[in-house]
């Protein structure tokens, strides 16, 4: 299988905020890289892994960093594929990270989801894959129907839970 989406981390300790993008992409059945690269520590092979990211298919990156947070920045300025950034929670609970990645020059973007947010830049990676392949759009859509079911079931056991003064 050829990685449609490639998933960056300034290390393996980023992995458990990392690994719920991976768990969505599989639920989707969407082809994924994971790898480790250091904007600070390797930036050699973060720019060799950016520039030939769209000749080996990959379609989108998520790039997933912490305190400084160069990494998604780095590799938005090496290639022309959308680059999503997911903060990670360190110092100051993740905000120096976030500042890090959303507080890129003119012509450089990186779309940023919430501290932490590896799962909505996942979801964010399929909904760009899912404009042009009508089966990941399938289903996300189903994805996100059952989010609307969730809630219709919670506001059922709502009801059911009593309060004297309660009037719903």
């Amino acid at each position: 299988m050829t990685p449609l989406v490639s998933i960056i981390m300034g290390s393996t300790s980023d992995l458990p905020v990392m690994e719920k993008a991976c768990k969505f992409l599989d639920d989707m059945h969407v082809p994924f890289e994971v790898n480790a690269l250091s904007a600070h520590r390797t930036p050699d092979a973060v720019e060799q892994f950016a520039k030939q990211a769209k000749a080996r298919g990959v379609k989108v990156i998520i790039a997933g960093a912490g305190m400084a947070a160069a990494l998604p920045g780095v590799i938005a300025a090496s290639t022309t594929l959308p680059v999503i950034g997911v903060p990670i929670k360190g110092m100051l609970d993740g905000l120096d990270a976030m500042l890090s990645i959303i507080q890129m020059p003119p012509g450089i973007p990186v779309a940023t989801v919430g501290v932490n947010g590896a799962m909505n830049a996942a979801i964010l990676a399929v909904e760009i894959l899912a404009l042009a392949d009508d089966g990941i759009a399938a289903r996300l859509a189903d994805y996100k129907a059952g989010l609307g079911a969730k809630i219709d079931k919670a506001n059922k056991e709502l009801a059911e839970v009593k309060y004297e003064y309660k009037t719903n």
